[in-house]
């Protein structure tokens, strides 16, 4: 069996078992799987708290409590994606300044 850090091989009485993280060899390619999944789910996210502000500043009738709670939904939602993304270049800026990816996209 080789030295791997994921290693989800097992063999027992001379069958062989593999594990639920089949076809990643390290840690970093399960990660990066991962965001592959995780970023484009939260611009769904997005979408939704989006319509969900939207709703509610429309349906607030002018009143001023429900205008600054929808405003701030909006506003959540944006900043959140944001960071979300911010996050995303930043490691694949380090990444890159210190030799460690591809590129920076």
């Amino acid at each position: 069996m080789s030295n791997r850090l994921l290693a989800q091989d097992i063999t027992v009485g001379g069958q062989t078992i593999k594990g639920p993280v089949v076809g990643f060899d390290t840690l970093g390619g399960l990660v990066n799987t991962v965001i592959q999944f995780l970023i484009p789910l939260s611009a769904v996210i997005l979408l939704l708290v989006l319509i969900w502000g939207g709703y509610e500043f429309l349906m607030s009738r002018g009143e001023p409590g429900k205008i600054k709670s929808a405003q701030a939904k909006l506003t959540s939602g944006i900043i959140g994606f944001v960071i979300i993304i911010l996050a995303y270049f930043i490691t694949k800026l380090l990444a890159f300044i210190f030799g460690l990816g591809d590129g920076i996209l």
